[in-house]
């Protein structure tokens, strides 16, 4: 029987944000725009979305006197994102 998959990451801008996370230590909020082609609110809304499950930190603090955004994968967010792929595979491979 094929497991669900986790709805929270099946989202295709919350799954691009998890796998840049995936391969980056930490990515600053710049970065996950201009590198998804997402507006800023909607990123933001994601970001909340993916910190509220703890699946992402985020940290805002002021760099030069201006808002600086950074996150990070958890461990949380590490095993929801292996488990996806695992289920996606195993979708994937079905006769």
């Amino acid at each position: 029987m094929l497991k669900p998959l986790d709805p929270l990451l099946h989202s295709q801008l919350r799954l691009a944000i998890m796998s840049l996370l995936i391969a980056h230590s930490s990515v600053d909020f710049n970065f996950i725009k201009e590198s998804t082609g997402a507006t800023a609110g909607n990123v933001s809304v994601q970001l909340d979305k993916l910190g509220k499950a703890g699946y992402i930190r985020i940290t805002k603090r002021f760099k030069d006197k201006r808002p600086h955004t950074s996150c990070r994968i958890t461990p949380t967010g590490i095993r929801a994102f292996e488990t996806y792929v695992k289920s996606l595979k195993q979708y994937l491979h079905q006769n």
